[in-house]
């Protein structure tokens, strides 16, 4: 509905979400959850003018069409801190670890995106591939090739999407055809910057991509155009894999770990997030969080590439707290939805539980830890939503269902696929027409997340309107 250049709508449905950090709720998770079951969200120019029970707000807005969703849970929209856009085309490739991987699976391709046609239609499938999956926004790399950049922003800029990205900057390590010079890099980032940041919903990261790709030259052009664009992102990776560590060290040897780089740059810092980190230790992450830095947590690829199990329970120490956001890390990732992703880090934080509840080495033993290591649906969806936000500067705009936020979110179908069998087993949900309190809701969840896939994802609306609908099914 368009009244006098204004558009507004309202949707019904099941509403779920977040208000707090769980695990700042041990034991009463839920104290951190929202949950309606009769709810209505209005919009109005994209952003959320009101929220509540469907009773007490209807009232407030006589006359507004209502688009009803039943039988489906409606969550923030998913927000993924750590994916590769030119890596689609290599998921399921077969994995190596990460620094041959790079060299034998994910170079070749990412040379074929200094060409633009091959990025524009690479940009078209990546983005139909994030709605499919529930995400609605995204920070991402891209390459070293401007050409690759902008068809990604303007991709995004085209379907009104929340990102982040930039210029890739590497110039060592990879073929020549992968790097741009570090003059070329800073020159145009500046390019990039002034074209992209801050227009619409687009926003840029300054991408040195780790410091194994990267001279002194090129960090030091990453620490002048954060210097001079103090407003923008910062998005590279860290401690991903052992043989990545050592060759850092060699490679910076008056630095005394692989976060020291960062630092020397000036890189580490409120709105920076380094993808993995699983190799970091207790007193880098620490230094994360004083820094106000975050992690990004990808378990798909951290399994697929053999490359370790992030300590997530260490991360969430109450005393140094890192922020943490999911990732998929698409190529090495080989699933886009973070239903998967939150389905392995369930499983990391089992086997990180594992190992220190002293079953196995007493000596070891750190029940607390051990205990913020459980992937509960709380603490999932948590990461997924509001605390991805958090962790990338966004919850001002993005996470939850608060007025003057931007109306992103998805619809989760939790009778699809093969969620449905945990639905039909589901002791919480009494009926068909699903859940009636927030823990009911979570122990749905959790189903959805432990069983589900994209299948789940039934629609998924950016700004207040449908930009994906699952396709009917034949019977």
């Amino acid at each position: 509905m368009e009244t006098a250049g204004v558009s507004r709508c309202a949707v019904r449905g099941m509403f779920f979400d977040f208000l707090d950090d769980p695990w700042k709720h041990a034991g009463k998770e839920h104290e951190a959850a929202r949950f309606l079951r009769d709810g209505l969200l209005v919009v109005e120019n994209g952003r959320i003018s009101d929220f509540g029970l469907f009773e007490e707000v209807s009232p407030r807005h006589p006359g507004l069409e209502v688009v009803s969703l039943p039988g489906r849970l409606l969550l923030p929209g998913f927000i993924d801190g750590h994916v590769h856009f030119p890596q689609l085309r290599v998921m399921g490739a077969y994995g190596r670890h990460l620094l041959d991987w790079l060299q034998q699976r994910v170079f070749p391709e990412e040379r074929k995106y200094g060409d633009r046609d091959y990025a524009d239609k690479a940009a078209g499938l990546f983005f139909d591939a994030l709605l499919a999956a529930g995400t609605t926004t995204c920070q991402a790399f891209t390459t070293s090739h401007p050409v690759a950049t902008e068809a990604f922003f303007e991709e995004a800029t085209r379907r009104n999407m929340r990102v982040i990205t930039g210029l890739t900057g590497m110039d060592r390590f990879a073929p020549e055809a992968s790097c741009v010079g570090s003059d070329d890099f800073y020159r145009e980032s500046r390019r990039l910057i002034g074209r992209y940041h801050r227009k619409g919903r687009n926003l840029y990261a300054i991408t040195p991509r780790f410091a194994v790709g990267c001279t002194d030259a090129m960090l030091d052009y990453s620490r002048r155009l954060k210097a001079e664009f103090p407003d923008c992102w910062v998005n590279t990776h860290i401690s991903e894999n052992p043989a990545e560590v050592r060759v850092a060290r060699e490679l910076f040897p008056d630095c005394q770990d692989y976060t020291a780089v960062y630092e020397r740059y000036g890189l580490l810092g409120p709105k920076c997030t380094a993808g993995h980190g699983i190799w970091l230790s207790d007193d880098e992450l620490r230094r994360f969080s004083k820094a106000g830095a975050a992690v990004a947590f990808c378990p798909l690829s951290n399994f697929f590439l053999g490359s370790g199990s992030f300590r997530l329970g260490r991360a969430m120490d109450p005393e140094h707290p890192v922020s943490v956001v999911l990732g998929s890390d698409i190529g090495g990732g080989n699933a886009l939805t973070l239903l998967r992703v939150m389905e392995e880090a369930y499983k990391v934080g089992m086997c990180n539980a594992t190992l220190l509840d002293g079953s196995l080495d007493p000596r070891a033993m750190d029940l607390a830890e051990a205990e913020r290591n459980k992937f509960s649906p709380y603490r999932a969806y948590y990461l997924s939503t509001l605390g991805g936000a958090r962790a990338l500067c966004l919850d001002d705009l993005l996470g939850n269902f608060e007025p003057g936020k931007e109306a992103d979110f998805v619809a989760l179908d939790w009778r699809a696929g093969q969620a449905a069998m945990a639905w039909r087993q589901s002791l919480a949900v009494r009926d068909a027409t699903g859940p009636r309190t927030v823990d009911e809701a979570a122990e749905l969840l959790f189903g959805v997340m432990a069983m589900g896939d994209d299948r789940n994802v039934d629609e998924t609306w950016i700004a207040g309107k449908r930009a994906y609908k699952k396709a009917a099914t034949a019977a």
